[in-house]
């Protein structure tokens, strides 16, 4: 079974772990209500996608 020879340091560690990051989603305006919705998603406060009405929701 491998074993390490050296204990490995923080820095290399760190340099490692640079790319485990979250990413924050884009999100852009609704063009019917322009509240923020995902990309290619309905928009969850109106209930539009590309311009036709696929859920529905109780306007209030």
């Amino acid at each position: 079974m491998a074993v390490p020879k050296r204990k490995t340091s923080k820095s290399k560690r760190d340099k490692r772990r640079t790319h485990q990051k979250l990413a924050i989603p884009n999100l852009s305006a609704c063009p019917q209500c322009g509240e923020a919705k995902l990309p290619h998603h309905a928009c969850p406060s109106c209930g539009t996608y590309k311009g036709r009405t696929v859920i529905k929701t109780e306007e209030v």
